[in-house]
This record gives C-alpha cells, sequence and structure tokens, in this order.
C-alpha cells in the first residue's frame, strides 16, 4: 500500500543528501538519481522538497514516470484526490418481443447456411456495452471503449485488449523514445511477441494455426481468434506512438510471412514456419527496387533456372526492406519469364544460401524499423522453395495487398487518435493569453477536425474488417481491393492531418526530440512512410475506383 505523506513532510527532503520532489501530488525521492538526470543535479537541488510537476512537464513525457515510477515513487500527498471508479452505463436492453423478433430474423439464416452478425456469437452478446475503459478523453479510444454499443466486439476483445495494453504500458511505453534513438529494439521484445502467441494472431488468416507452434495467446482460445483480435493487436500496440517500434515487431513479418504459408509447399512451411512463429527467426517481404516500387510488374531482380533444373540463381537489389538487415528469410520477387507481370515469380530466399548482403538505410523516419537495401550475388535457391508455379508470382504479391494494407490503415487511425489525444491532454495544462488551450475556440475547432477524420475513417475500417471475417478469402480479395486501397489512402492522409494540427497545438515541443511533444514529433517524421509504402496515396485513390467500377460491372451495374 502507497505511503501517505503531508507536503511538509516532503519539505524535509530538501537537501543533496536526502532530496524528494513532488509530481502530480506523488512524492519521488530522487537523493540517488540525481548523477543519472540528463539535466544535471542542480537543477533537481533547486526543486528539493517543492512540487515539480510545473518543470517536470515542461521537459518531460508520461512514459518518464512509467520508467522510473516503480523505483523512485515513495508515496502520495494526503491531499490527492482518489480516482473515482468510472460510472457503470445504465442498462437498456430493449423489450422482450424485440429480442424475440431479433432471434426469430436470424434463426432463417444459420438454417439456410448464412453467415451470422458475427461468427459464433448470440444476437443479445453482441448487442451488450462493454465497461468503459482506457482515460475517457472523447474520441481517444474507438467508442465501443467508452460503452457504446458494438455489434463487432465480445468478451474476449476485452481480455485481450487488457492484456496487450498492460504489457505495453509496462514493457514497451516507457522505453521507445530511447529504442527510436538508438534505431533498434531490443530482440527480447520480438522473441516476447512469439512467446505470447501474437506473431501466429498476425498473419490474417481465419483460422489461428495451432500445429506450427505451442505458444497460445493467453487472453483468447485459439478456436476463437478472428479479424478483430488480430486488429486490436496491432492497434493496441500502435498506442505505443511509433511507427518505427510497429514495423520492427510486425512490419516485415506481417507482410512477409502470408506469402509463406498460404503459397509455400508444405515440407517448406514445415520446416521453417515453427522458427518464425515462436520468434526466433525473422522475415521480410522483398519486392521493392531502386526503379520498382509501386510498379511491381516491372521488377528487375532476376532468377535464372540451372542446367539440371534444382536451382534458381538469384541476381539483384531490393530497397526499402522493412527488418531486411535482421532477417533469415527473404519472401522476394523475382522475373523468372519475360516482361510485365506474367513474368513474375515468388522465391523464399534464406539467408544461409549466401550471396545475400544487406546494410541498413537512414530514413526519414521509423528509424527503429530496420529500413535495409539488399543486394543478392549468385543466390542458389532450391526450387522447393517457390512460392505457387513459375511465373505466377504477382498473384502472390496481389493477393498479400490486401493484408498489408489493412494493417498500414490500423496503425494510421491509431496514431491519428495518440496525435489527438496527447493535443487534449497538453490543451487542459497549457495555459496562453490567460487561459488554457482548450478554451480558445480555434484549439477546440482543430480537435473536431482532428476528431471528425479519425471516426470516419475508424467506422469504414471496422466494415473492412468485418467483411474480411466473414467472407472468403477469394470474394474479400475482389470485391474489397478497391475499398481497401481507398480506406488506405483515406487513413494516411488523416494521419498526416492530425500529426500536422497535433504539432500546431504543441508548437515547438513537437519540433525538438523527447519531452511532452516526443510522440507528436516522432510520428510526425513517421507520416511520409505510412503515405508512400504499400501503394501511393495517388495510386491508392485510382485503384479504388478502378477496382470498384470492375466489380460492380460484374455485379451488374446500371448507369
Amino acid at each position: 500500500m502507497s505511503k501517505i505523506f503531508s507536503k511538509d513532510e516532503v519539505a524535509s527532503h530538501k537537501t543533496k543528501d536526502d532530496l524528494w520532489v513532488i509530481v502530480d501530488d506523488d512524492a519521488y525521492d530522487l537523493t540517488k538519481f540525481q548523477e543519472e538526470h540528463p539535466g544535471g543535479q542542480k537543477i533537481l537541488q533547486r526543486v528539493a522538497g517543492k512540487d515539480a510537476s510545473k518543470q517536470f512537464w515542461k521537459y518531460h513525457n508520461e512514459s518518464i514516470l512509467k520508467k522510473y515510477r516503480a523505483q523512485l515513487l515513495v508515496g502520495s500527498l494526503d491531499s490527492k484526490k482518489k480516482e473515482a471508479a468510472p460510472p457503470t452505463p445504465p442498462a437498456t436492453p430493449p423489450p422482450a418481443e424485440k429480442k424475440t423478433e431479433a432471434k426469430e430474423k436470424v434463426k432463417p439464416q444459420a438454417e439456410s447456411g448464412a453467415v451470422a452478425p458475427v461468427p459464433g456469437k448470440d444476437v443479445e452478446e453482441v448487442k451488450e456495452s462493454m465497461d468503459p475503459y482506457g482515460a475517457m478523453i472523447p474520441y481517444a479510444d474507438p467508442s465501443w471503449y467508452q460503452s457504446y454499443h458494438s455489434p463487432y466486439f465480445n468478451e474476449t476483445h476485452v481480455a485481450l485488449r487488457a492484456e496487450v495494453r498492460e504489457w505495453v504500458d509496462n514493457e514497451i511505453e516507457p522505453y521507445v523514445t530511447e529504442w527510436d534513438e538508438a534505431k533498434k529494439v531490443p530482440d527480447k521484445i520480438y522473441k516476447q511477441m512469439g512467446e505470447r502467441g501474437y506473431l501466429a494472431g498476425l498473419m490474417g488468416l481465419h483460422k489461428y494455426p495451432t500445429n506450427y507452434t505451442d505458444h497460445r495467446v493467453k487472453s483468447v482460445k485459439p478456436e476463437d481468434w478472428d479479424l478483430f483480435h488480430e486488429m486490436l493487436l496491432t492497434d493496441e500496440i500502435s498506442r505505443a506512438g511509433s511507427g518505427g517500434l510497429v514495423w520492427n515487431l510486425i512490419g516485415g513479418f506481417g507482410i512477409g510471412c502470408p506469402p509463406l504459408v498460404k503459397f509455400g509447399k508444405k515440407p517448406l512451411v514445415d520446416r521453417i514456419l515453427p522458427g518464425i512463429l515462436n520468434g526466433d527467426k525473422r522475415i521480410c517481404l522483398a519486392i521493392t527496387e531502386p526503379d520498382a516500387g509501386s510498379d511491381v510488374a516491372n521488377l528487375t531482380c532476376e532468377a535464372k533456372l540451372t542446367e539440371d533444373g534444382k536451382h534458381y540463381i538469384v541476381n539483384g537489389e531490393k530497397k526499402w526492406i522493412t527488418n531486411g538487415v535482421w532477417c533469415d528469410y527473404f519472401t522476394t520477387a523475382v522475373r523468372t519469364g519475360g516482361e510485365g507481370m506474367n513474368g513474375v515469380s515468388a522465391l523464399l530466399i534464406e539467408r544461409e544460401h549466401g550471396g545475400v548482403s544487406t546494410r541498413k538505410m537512414d530514413c526519414q523516419g521509423v528509424w527503429a524499423s530496420g529500413t535495409t537495401y539488399v543486394t543478392f550475388e549468385d543466390v542458389k535457391v532450391p526450387v522447393e522453395n517457390l512460392l505457387s508455379k513459375e511465373n505466377q508470382g504477382f498473384k502472390v504479391i496481389m493477393t498479400n495487398f490486401n493484408h498489408e494494407r489493412i494493417g498500414i490503415i490500423i496503425q494510421c487511425i491509431r496514431f491519428s487518435r495518440v496525435c489527438y489525444e496527447e493535443s487534449v491532454k497538453y490543451a487542459h495544462k497549457r495555459r496562453t493569453f490567460g487561459k488554457k488551450l482548450i478554451d480558445h475556440p480555434v484549439i477546440r475547432l482543430k480537435l473536431a477536425h482532428m476528431a471528425r477524420q479519425i471516426e470516419a475513417s475508424y467506422n469504414w475500417m471496422e466494415n473492412l474488417i468485418y467483411q474480411c471475417n466473414v467472407m472468403q478469402e477469394t470474394e474479400a480479395m475482389l470485391k474489397l481491393g478497391g475499398a481497401i486501397a481507398g480506406l488506405k489512402a483515406q487513413a494516411t492522409v488523416t494521419f498526416e492531418f492530425c500529426a500536422r494540427e497535433a504539432s500546431q497545438i504543441f508548437g515547438g515541443l513537437s519540433y525538438s526530440r523527447g519531452g511532452q511533444g516526443a510522440k507528436v514529433e516522432r510520428l510526425y517524421r513517421d507520416v511520409r512512410a505510412y503515405a508512400i509504402p504499400g501503394g501511393s496515396e495517388e495510386i491508392m485513390l485510382d485503384l479504388s475506383i478502378r477496382q470498384a467500377l470492375r466489380v460492380h460491372k460484374a455485379l451488374g451495374m446500371k448507369l
């Protein structure tokens, strides 16, 4: 139990040999911390025994408190307000006859083999609202976190949310800034992704792959896992406010592993996949080249079959490859035939084949992602490592794009929320011209524009993930490719808008690295890494209409 102190008691600890300070009504013993303090000892000694909240928040953000709280906190002031438990929303069940009617409407669907609103879930169950969760700042979390009703989520999603948030809050968020500066996330964090069963749940599969790993997600049974669990996992990790972190943990894996699982020959998958899902080995996707980005059909990395027909000899270069510098396996697009898309194949290249060299690239954002330049020089790859069939790799690549883009969408919308949430918190602290920022109409207008774009994008995303959840993969690829491309553009534009508006609200604090504006500054750097990869905004918008027209023409569009 936390000890309780009066201000006078804290004030008695005011020497360099016995130095306490107060931050937000909590007392911290900084006596031994003085030598570690990056600002020097004198600045701490000037506030010894005093309330240093104002000075602290001028230079730091809440991740610093999370990082040092356990070792430095000694107690709280007797004047500190106890946090009130969130109010339980009043129960508003529909009339009994309406419940009966709802059940009757669903029953014929089930009998005819049609899909129920959420697979395996009772109609009454999905109509229940969940208990309030999080800081309850409006629009800082999805509405179902704040006791609004949703047809998509149940108690398994609630349990996963709590599990992942606790892990991120304790093991990740306090250290994100130093990892970003080091341009590397510790290997143990990636290993935990495997041990917690998270990697196995991040491949866009309708069935959790229990036969390839013994690790399980603690809060969700494998048979209950769905694409909303995958969305939640990515979303909660993204709350840390670092594209580099998210790409380090799920970037290369999330786009490099699904083609192996879906198109690899069984012996290859059986040999390689367990080590990947356990977090012992790493895999990435190698498509983009110095002269072939969104124009995948024009790639030039070449794979020639040996005379005995047992190996491909691969020569070429790949650029901007996420995680490549750390990877053991490269899901690689190569040219095995003539020009255009019909001459492209997909190969699983292993680093141990030899002839694979990687060097880390310095880029504007996502510093911890390990963006890599890859060179293949006479790499000898067994034909058994061919994914799908020769010269049919373009289909492999196209099938993978929906999953990649949905991952980008999830991250962009949560990053937008982070920018918004940080802005709301700061606007309630910072005072200008005699009042808080939040009391200035122009600031509220900025927040309102951020919120409306976030909510519009998020609700479109929920609908598309639901469609992916209930459609067969081929149907989803054909019907949803255009909409997903459109939302990818929408989400990146929303992210860029929110990052800019948050930067305006924070002013100079979002221009310097670290401190209160650390998340905003970092995310502003990451914006271009989302607007360009996975298909640039311009190409996505054009594709969204072309694909939609093509699909609806087949469905009987009348003009």
